[in-house]
């Protein structure tokens, strides 16, 4: 089922969430200063292009330099991607079959607004340690 929900998010959704993480990504590692950002918006993007399967954790190893990272990523590149979401989850929600992949639009909003302190991990192992 995560497959076909997978396949159905990529051609409706998910690509062009992937172009907009991707084009986030790149303008961020322009700098050296920004390369922790752009990884993170690489990481967040492949998520947000097959997302069933997989869920968000928070790291427990996380402390201040990740607030701080996530205030200047709110700044930088979060509020644009997470409108995003919003937009994309509410034209998803316009249809029955659409409305499951605009609520997934909408729970990958808290990780694009703060994603620092957060992990992707598979759905079968939320509680797992790397």
């Amino acid at each position: 089922m995560k497959t076909i929900l997978n396949v159905i998010w990529l051609v409706l959704s998910g690509f062009w969430l992937f172009l907009g993480y991707l084009a986030a990504g790149i303008l961020l590692c322009i700098t050296i200063i920004g390369i922790p950002f752009g990884i993170a918006a690489f990481r967040i993007g492949v998520y947000a292009l097959w997302p069933f399967g997989y869920t968000v954790v928070d790291r427990r190893d996380a402390g201040g330099p990740s607030c701080v990272g996530n205030v200047l990523w709110l700044i930088l590149a979060g509020w644009w991607l997470a409108l995003g979401h919003i937009f994309t989850g509410i034209a998803l929600c316009v249809t029955i079959i659409g409305i499951p992949l605009g609520i997934a639009n909408f729970k990958l909003i808290p990780v694009s607004l703060m994603p620092f302190g957060k992990e992707i991990v598979r759905s079968d192992q939320p509680f797992a340690t790397r």
